[in-house]
């Protein structure tokens, strides 16, 4: 079993409840970490024996231009998504992070973090 990664992905996105959150779009960041059985790649050098980090992050960056209310919802089709697409992924972790999200506060950015595997 291995581990991909991608740290950091960020868009510009327009998610929120309130209508100025859809209207006027704020900065989000995305982080995903896929496992997959990467021993084949490890040992044939070949792109279609591992899972494509550039397929990844266009799955990300599609589903985060479609706006939604809640951050819990972007992730789950984030999520739902990878695993219709890439079979050989078993387990995904992403985290959606609104930064300076209008709480009334100082607050640098929440985030929401789904952990899923394929049943």
């Amino acid at each position: 079993m291995g581990i991909i990664r991608l740290k950091n992905i960020r868009t510009f996105s327009r998610h929120g409840c309130l209508p100025e959150e859809t209207k006027i779009g704020s900065e989000y960041t995305v982080d995903l970490e896929v496992k997959a059985d990467l021993c084949k790649a490890s040992v044939s050098d070949e792109l279609a024996d591992t899972v494509d980090y550039v397929l990844l992050n266009r799955i990300v960056v599609n589903e985060m231009a479609i706006p939604s209310k809640l951050l819990e919802t972007v992730a789950k089709r984030i999520v739902d998504r990878i695993f219709t697409e890439l079979p050989q992924v078993s387990t995904i972790t992403v985290s959606v992070s609104k930064v300076n999200p209008p709480l009334g506060g100082d607050v640098e950015s929440v985030s929401v973090v789904l952990e899923e595997f394929r049943s």
